[in-house]
């Protein structure tokens, strides 16, 4: 079974409680609003902690250190495709426009045998809680009402 851990960032406007979630890269969500946007995560192994993992991965994904401050426990969420995600909430600040994502490579198109590189996350932002309801894979939209349970 899969396992992947990550961090949602938070923060306070006087619009309410925003998250940090960003649009997943490669051509199969490139079209896609509603259902292809997470927050930053990555698969680990066994001997990894999900701890670890989800702080390596929000830099490998954003290109930028995982923010200090109190982290949240915001539990487990199993997806559609079976993968495990385990989920931290972090209070900070992040400018969208700073972030240098990571990069993964693929066959595209399909039994070219090319090899194209495309962005883990093509673009992060920041959301209020409905609008990221409507956007956030499906199964991750219990780590923003765990959140906002725990958030003044």
């Amino acid at each position: 079974m899969k396992r992947s851990a990550g961090l949602l960032l938070f923060h306070h406007t006087d619009d309410g409680l925003e998250v940090l979630l960003g649009h997943m890269g490669g051509p199969f969500f490139a079209r896609r609003d509603a259902g292809a946007w997470s927050i930053p995560k990555g698969e680990y192994e066994p001997d990894e902690s999900a701890w670890a993992a989800a702080r390596r991965e929000f830099e490998e994904e954003l290109g930028l250190p995982p923010p200090d401050g109190e982290a949240l426990a915001l539990g487990e969420v199993r997806q559609t495709n079976g993968k495990i995600v385990t989920a931290w909430a972090i209070e900070a600040d992040l400018d969208p426009a700073t972030i240098a994502p990571g990069a993964f490579r693929m066959e595209w198109p399909p039994r070219s045998g090319q090899l194209q590189e495309f962005p883990e996350l093509d673009r992060v932002a920041w959301f209020g809680l409905d609008r990221a309801r409507a956007v956030i894979v499906k199964a991750q939209a219990a780590f923003l009402d765990r959140l906002a349970e725990h958030s003044p």
